[in-house]
């Protein structure tokens, strides 16, 4: 299995996606330009590692090794000084690039150290920007189309990202990384933030092809609420209508809910199935309240998919 994305909503797939599969591959935007990673990229012109990081995160064991090593490279420093702020696995993928000289080479090496249940790749081979359309930016013109740099400024836009492109135009996209989208079974797209972390896969030319042409099955895990900015007024179907307007040539196979956010199953199922696919309902939030996927529960969703 192959899941796109990054940050929460691709550790959240990548949680579950471990414990029903002893092959899954991560495919990891790189274009966050905010916090640590952003300093990094700027300092040192290397790929934004913490979506990587927290990939390698997701894939860790449940054993006290696994718990340990993923809490370590998480843990960020909290100082006076020029470490406040870093997560410690960012500066030990940093490192390793630097001293291999490969990024891919260098998160191998990090998974075997973490003992990671899966691989995790980058989407591109060079770092990258967003840049969205967004309507609303300025409440005093709701109406009126601005331009926003960067994935932060997306991400925190006031007004509604329409869509979005990727800077450079057409970037290279990692070769294990088409590689693995070729070669896999299934390919999961989500849950994660639709504009910044799922969508900008379909805009790498080489990437994009893969995920059209691949022999593989397609589901796509749908948010349990709408994020402030970017998918402000979503109902379930318009992730589905965004993706469509960005990839018009991918299909898909399954289209996976939480049973309790969709409440009316039978448009969503209709817009599933212009795409091509199957809707299927599930209990997969988290009990706390929060806009959580549980990971026991979306594992047990994605199996009955695998299955089904």
């Amino acid at each position: 299995m192959v899941a796109l994305g990054g940050g929460h909503g691709l550790y959240a797939s990548l949680s579950a996606l471990r414990r029903v599969t002893t092959d899954v591959t991560a495919v990891v935007t790189v274009a966050d330009d905010g916090g640590s990673s952003g300093r990094l990229r700027r300092e040192l012109g290397v790929l934004p590692p913490g979506d990587l990081r927290m990939a390698l995160a997701a894939l860790c064991g449940d054993d006290e090794w696994g718990h340990t090593w993923s809490e370590v490279i998480q843990h960020r420093f909290r100082s006076e000084g020029d470490l406040h702020g870093h997560a410690v696995g960012n500066l030990l993928i940093v490192a390793l690039w630097e001293l291999l000289g490969d990024s891919v080479a260098g998160l191998d090496w990090v998974g075997q150290l973490l003992g990671a249940h899966g691989r995790v790749l980058p989407m591109s081979s060079v770092p990258l920007d967003l840049l969205a359309e967004v309507e609303g930016a300025d409440p005093a013109r709701p109406h009126e189309i601005t331009e926003v740099r960067g994935q932060v400024a997306c991400a925190s836009t006031s007004g509604r990202v329409r869509s979005i492109s990727l800077v450079p135009k057409d970037p290279p996209a990692s070769p294990p990384a088409v590689k693995a989208v070729r070669e896999a079974d299934w390919v999961v797209f989500g849950p994660g933030s639709w504009f910044t972390s799922v969508l900008p896969h379909l805009l790498v030319p080489d990437l994009a092809d893969a995920l059209v042409t691949t022999k593989a099955r397609r589901v796509v895990a749908l948010n349990l609420s709408p994020q402030r900015g970017e998918t402000d007024g979503f109902r379930p179907e318009t992730y589905l209508e965004v993706l469509a307007a960005h990839a018009p040539r991918l299909g898909v196979d399954v289209v996976l809910a939480d049973r309790g956010v969709v409440d009316d199953p039978g448009r969503l199922r209709e817009a599933a199935e212009a795409l091509g696919g199957r809707l299927v309902l599930a209990d997969v939030r988290a009990d706390d309240g929060s806009a959580r996927h549980d990971p026991a529960r979306l594992a047990a969703a994605f199996d009955r998919v695998l299955r089904g």
